[in-house]
């Protein structure tokens, strides 16, 4: 199975937490085959708000969500 990863973004209530406050507005930027690819996509995203303390971009490991006990049987 691809190793799948998404990133997206949007405005949170804390820049040290994950709670989004607006979730019909979060930014999907895309889903990338490999952990680098997403990081690279990743770090775009954040550089373009890098002035916005309110907005947080993330990598989901979705290969992970997918999958759960993969990791262990490897």
């Amino acid at each position: 199975m691809s190793k799948l990863h998404l990133v997206f973004g949007g405005r949170v209530a804390d820049p040290q937490g994950l709670d989004f406050t607006d979730l019909h507005n979060l930014d999907v930027v895309g889903l990338y085959p490999d952990y680098k690819s997403a990081e690279k996509a990743w770090r775009s995203a954040a550089q373009r708000t890098v002035d916005d303390a309110e907005m947080k971009y993330v990598v989901v490991h979705l290969h992970k969500l997918l999958q759960p006990d993969a990791d262990a049987e490897a």
